[in-house]
This record gives C-alpha cells, structure tokens and sequence, in this order.
C-alpha cells in the first residue's frame, strides 16, 4: 500500500515536469499558470497541512518541506505557492468546525494569504467588519479563501478569512524574482467576516487536535520557506553540472568542469548545502518525534529549527552565487535556468522568516537572553 507521505512526493516529483513547462509563462503573467495551480491542487500539494478529519493529506512537516523543495526545484514560483498555500491550510486545525468545514472538506480549495496583523477590525453584532491592505499576497489570485491579519478594536489579534470575493488586488508585484508566485497587494473594505470565521493566535485554541496542529505555526512557515530555497539552489548545481561538461569558457580549452578552481567551488557548494538541508531535517525529525509523543515543541527547540532554516537559505544562496559566476555569461540569459534561480533565491532569502536579521535573536538566545518568541 502506498503511503500518504510516499503519495505526496510522487506527485511533487510529477508536478514539477508541468512547473518547468510553465515557468517562463509565469513569469510573463506574474503569476502562477492555470496548469501548474490545477496540477498542484489535484495532487493535494496545495493544502498538505489540511486535517485527515476534513478529507486532507495532514502530511508531517518534514514530508511538507520535502514536497515543497521538490516542486521550487522545478519552479521557484510553483514551489513558492505551494509553500504558502500549505502552511496557511494549517490554520484549518483552529478554526471552529463550523466554519473550517465547509471551506478545507473541498479538496478543491486553495487558500493563502498574509498573517501580518496590518488590518483593522470593528466589531458589530456577531461580525467584525474589516479594512486593510496586506503586501506578499503570494498565490492569492488562485485562492477561494484568503486569509489577512487584523487588530481588533477590542485589542485581540485575528487572522481573518475572507472571500475571495472580498478581495481587490493591487498590481504591484514587479520584482526580479519569484515572479510567477504572484505576491501583489491585496486589500478588503468593510468585508464582514463572522466571528467563527476567524483564528485568534494568541488563544491556542486547537480544534482538531492532532500532532501537526501541535506544530508551531511560524516554525512551520519558516521550513517551508528554507525548501523552497534548497529546492533552488539544488536545481542551480544540477544546471552548472551539465553546462560544465561540454562548455569552454572564452579563451580557453578546457571545460568548466576540467578547471580546478571550478571543481573546488562546486564540492564546497554542494557539501554546504548538503549539510545545511540535513541539519534543517534533522532538527525538524527531533520536534516531530517530540509533538508525536505528546510533547511541545518549546522555545529552545523552535530557535534550533529556525537557525537551521535561516542557515539553510543562506546556503542556498551562496551555491547559487557559486554556480551563477560559474557559468560566466551564460547564466545572464532568460533561456538559462541559472539566471532564474539565482533571482529566485535572492528574493526567498529576503523574507521574515529567515531574513538575516533573524540571526541576533537566535544569537541573544544562545547567550541566555530574553527574547521575543512569539513568532518563533
């Protein structure tokens, strides 16, 4: 019997030949291509994370990134919403039944957005009537349900699900990267939105309370971010392997691959980012085992993970540069994926969850200081 994580990274695997096909018409849209949304919503790798009680795959985490880091291999964009899509449909353990129901039991709905707190809520009977305006909306132009942060007048914290209908987009996603992962603005006015319909974080309210559910949320963010930058930078070696058997760079006669300096270059990168995926997954495997057996993924944990996912990208990032320059001018083409890749991963790396900046809370943990966890 084939199993659900078995299942999952099959149809990564098979998704990717329809990302790759598409990348360069996402990129033209800034947006992902209906094929490649069909194909990744008709493999479940649109909502992973979606609860076994509501019909989902409730795959673990370290099936989650593995599955991600497939599809970016393909297509940094595809592997970015699947990425999103995935992590958001977590939220689906803690929001009442009621509501979670009838949006996460149809396999074919695709939810996303943005948890930054940047709207406002005003209560009225049994609803908040909501306005804000959200940046990174990444995927949400193929989303049903689209959800966005909002402080409430009564000082609570929400994560607010909106129809896609409420929804007004903003065409601000002009990048260098990621292009096709169509991250635009998006915003809501007056969208009212049901009481029940929302997550309170703050609350720890679990209604379906499995293992994942017991996951951390931004920690399981924060992965899926690092494999889809291990995802790229996997593609970026692959890429300079194969141009470097039969190209010679300008006045030379030997290949990229016969020059020493290269071959240097090239086993550093890989082992770096060898070491820094199996570090990432090891730490990931130890918290798992962990909320398995019924304990929490506490504080000292999740900064392991989070300092293994920021390591990572940066990783990543550095193969990439490696196999980029490697490539001399070959690389600066849009007919070469390297080109891709390395615009792909300097973008990922910017996000939050495993910017740089990150590193000084990691470091003021290590030295036994009190730091802000709230989104560790």
């Amino acid at each position: 019997m084939t199993s659900s994580r078995d299942r999952l990274l099959t149809a990564a695997n098979g998704v990717g030949a329809i990302a790759s096909a598409h990348a360069d018409e996402g990129e033209h849209l800034r947006r992902l291509p209906a094929p490649v949304v069909a194909a990744l919503r008709d493999a479940d790798l649109m909502r992973m994370a979606v609860p076994s009680a509501y019909g989902g795959p409730e795959a673990d985490p370290l099936t989650i990134v593995e599955c991600i880091e497939a599809v970016a291999r393909a297509d940094g964009a595809a592997g970015w919403c699947c990425m999103i899509a995935s992590t958001t449909s977590s939220l689906a353990a803690f929001l009442h039944p009621d509501f979670a129901a009838p949006i996460y039991s149809d396999p074919k709905v695709v939810s996303g957005g943005v948890f930054a707190p940047n709207g406002k809520a005003v209560g009225d009977g049994d609803s908040w009537l909501v306005d804000g305006r959200w940046m990174w909306g990444s995927g949400t132009q193929h989303c049903q349900w689209i959800v966005g942060g909002a402080l409430a007048d009564d000082g609570t914290q929400h994560v607010m699900f909106f129809a896609a209908d409420d929804i007004e987009f903003h065409d601000t996603w002009h990048t260098h990267g990621l292009r096709g992962s169509g991250s635009l603005d998006f915003s809501v006015t007056g969208a009212r939105v049901p009481r029940g319909r929302t997550v309170v974080p703050a609350a720890g309210v679990r209604y379906v309370d499995t293992p994942l559910a017991a996951f951390p949320n931004f920690t399981l963010l924060a992965i899926g971010v690092a494999a889809v930058t291990l995802g790229l930078a996997r593609r970026a070696l692959d890429e300079i392997v194969a141009l470097g058997t039969d190209k010679r760079p300008q006045f030379s006669q030997r290949t990229i691959a016969q020059m020493g300096t290269n071959q240097t270059d090239l086993a550093k990168a890989e082992a770096s980012v060898r070491a820094a995926r199996s570090l990432l997954l090891d730490e990931i495997a130890t918290a798992w085992d962990a909320v398995v057996r019924g304990g929490k993924v506490e504080v000292a944990d999740r900064v392991k993970i989070r300092l293994a996912g920021a390591h990572a990208a940066e990783a990543a990032a550095r193969a990439t540069d490696v196999a980029y320059t490697m490539a001399g001018g070959s690389s600066v083409f849009s007919s070469n994926p390297l080109q891709r890749c390395w615009r792909d991963v300097h973008v990922a790396t910017q996000h939050i969850m495993v910017a740089p900046r990150l590193y000084e809370t990691m470091g003021k943990h290590l030295f036994g200081l009190d730091i802000d966890s709230t989104m560790l």
